[in-house]
């Protein structure tokens, strides 16, 4: 979805159909043997970046609510089962597109997987992976339509790092460009979660029919209405 069949999912979130899209985000190609991938997010190593990649992860869930219309949530069960179901459940019930990316852990990342559920957790404690949905019904409302459901962030990018073989390898090859990816994570992880909190105060503009008949019939008489 990030890459290969990215042009078929973008094709899907820009029509009006009712179609539900799961994205299971182990961000690397899981099914060809774990190569990187436009999801692979800087400072990881996989197959054809096994010193780390060197460029930012693509943000999947802007781009699609970059439509507007399309229902777009980002949801890790291992941290917030209840907000994975509401996501889940508003997705179902959203009469267009909607699309719900969820955090899967992955042999690719390194670690015993039976410990799955606690990175999950640490991931959005650090900030590395949001929890928001994005409802479209909302902007009819006059409300922001992206809800941040994880606002506060309670522990370290690094920590995060260092438990996955993926990026603690990088660091035990070559600590100089560990320091540097890491700290380049550090500041985008801090970058998008202040643009998703700016986001998340926007309300766009919209005219009730209510008030729309109100100011054409105040205006036929002649007021001036602002």
């Amino acid at each position: 979805f990030y890459f290969i069949w990215y042009g078929g999912l973008d094709h899907i979130l820009s029509m009006p159909y009712d179609i539900n899209v799961l994205v299971l985000d182990t961000e690397v190609y899981s099914n060809t043997g774990g190569q990187a991938s436009k999801s692979t997010p800087i400072g990881a190593a996989a197959k054809f970046a096994s010193a780390g990649k060197d460029t930012q992860k693509k943000d999947l869930g802007l781009m699609a609510m970059s439509y507007r219309h399309a229902y777009v949530a980002s949801v890790a069960f291992g941290s917030n089962d209840n907000q994975t179901v509401k996501a889940f459940s508003e997705a179902a019930a959203y009469p267009g597109p909607s699309m719900v990316i969820a955090y899967s852990h992955c042999i690719a990342h390194g670690y015993d997987l039976s410990f799955g559920c606690e990175q999950q957790k640490l991931a959005v404690d650090s900030g590395i992976w949001p929890l928001y949905r994005y409802d479209p019904r909302l902007i009819e409302q006059g409300k922001p339509p992206l809800q941040i459901d994880a606002t506060t962030v309670r522990a370290d990018v690094r920590s995060y790092l260092r438990n996955e073989t993926r990026f603690a390898m990088v660091e035990k090859i070559d600590p100089e460009r560990f320091r540097r990816l890491s700290e380049a994570r550090v500041r985008n992880t801090a970058d998008r979660l202040a643009l998703y909190h700016e986001l998340a105060h926007i309300a766009y503009p919209y005219a009730q029919p209510e008030a729309a008949a109100t100011t054409v019939e105040t205006s036929a008489k002649g007021t001036v209405t602002s």
